[in-house]
């Protein structure tokens, strides 16, 4: 670790190998937690490249086992979190709704961070296991066009830096690269960050680990979800470059409503929520979600089109198709579960 440290105190930037290799390193027992945490308050002091959030993220990856590259034309649309708002399970209810178009998502979450409800705690309430393997992962898949990453079950090397990742209680590296660290090899995505100013550098980031395509945004009221209170931000990666730009719910004839209008609640009123919507329940969580899912689609190639993305998440919806995903991510679980016993 020594020689990668004395380069981030003289605030020299590492390579995507020096990187990869040096988080390695800090995966080893013999590596001590002052260590890791000198490795990320440099790293945070010096500001974190493409390169060296791309190479940690190769790193993470490796150390796990469900790392696959099974399936072909896979996307996630994960965010990183931390915007504070407080909102539904906005990306989950969407990831249905993406599979049920035929897209293929590998859906990565975790229990509850800075909101009420993670991804993890809202599934597990409505009967989706945690646990799967990495056959289970590639099966559902194939066979239903969704599955859900647990982040600790599918990457337990990141709890060598639980510890330290306290003890700072500053946000470090760790807090921005969950959506980048998804085992299931990803040909696009859509990445919701709470931090406007990383829109370009995500993309960049998204570049050097080989997507296709992808779309980062940063929502209206710096959510880590479009939003329809107002402006989004975005940045766009396609063919091998990154375009900016803003987009406004009228833009895309979708109405305009308070961020404060999506706050979710407890597991379970966020579950009932998550069930509404995929019913077609009409009202800001729908719109919510429709805009968030034609971006994916969009993000994906799946829609040429913002606007026609939306369309397609819209007949997802009303065609029972959503619903349908779920319902057999539910079954699917229980299948497993009883395999086990």
């Amino acid at each position: 670790m020594k020689q990668y440290l004395e380069k981030l105190l003289a605030r020299e930037d590492l390579s995507l190998e020096e990187m990869q290799a040096a988080t390695a390193a800090a995966f080893d027992d013999h590596v001590s937690e002052s260590e890791r945490a000198s490795f990320l308050t440099a790293l945070r002091a010096k500001g974190e490249t493409p390169a060296e959030i791309a190479g940690l993220v190769k790193a993470v990856r490796a150390q796990s086992s469900q790392s696959t590259n099974a399936v072909a034309h896979v996307m996630d649309n994960c965010g990183t979190g931390g915007d504070g708002s407080h909102s539904f399970n906005i990306s989950t209810t969407a990831a249905f709704v993406i599979a049920g178009t035929g897209v293929k998502v590998a859906k990565h979450g975790n229990r509850s961070v800075t909101s009420q409800t993670g991804s993890a705690d809202v599934l597990e309430h409505l009967g989706v296991s945690l646990s799967f393997s990495k056959q289970h992962v590639i099966d559902m898949l194939n066979d239903n066009n969704i599955a859900f990453l647990f982040a600790p079950h599918v990457l337990p090397g990141i709890k060598r830096f639980a510890t330290v990742r306290k003890d700072l209680a500053i946000p470090t590296i760790f807090n921005i690269i969950g959506p980048l660290t998804n085992p299931v090899a990803l040909d696009t995505q859509l990445m919701g960050a709470y931090r406007r100013d990383m829109l370009p550098l995500l993309a960049e980031t998204l570049k050097q680990l080989g997507r296709r395509r992808a779309l980062i945004v940063n929502g209206a009221g710096y959510m880590d979800e479009a939003s329809l209170a107002g402006e989004n931000h975005l940045s766009l990666l396609e063919n091998g470059s990154v375009r900016s730009f803003t987009l406004h719910p009228s833009d895309v004839n979708l109405p305009v409503y308070a961020n404060e209008q999506i706050q979710g609640g407890d597991t379970s009123d966020n579950a009932r929520i998550l069930r509404d919507v995929l019913n077609g329940t009409p009202g800001p969580h729908l719109d919510t979600v429709l805009l968030n899912a034609g971006l994916a689609l969009y993000a994906n190639g799946a829609a040429p089109s913002i606007s026609k993305g939306i369309e397609m998440a819209n007949e997802s919806i009303h065609s029972g198709a959503a619903l349908k995903t779920l319902n057999r991510l539910v079954d699917y679980s229980r299948h497993a579960a009883s395999e086990v016993m």
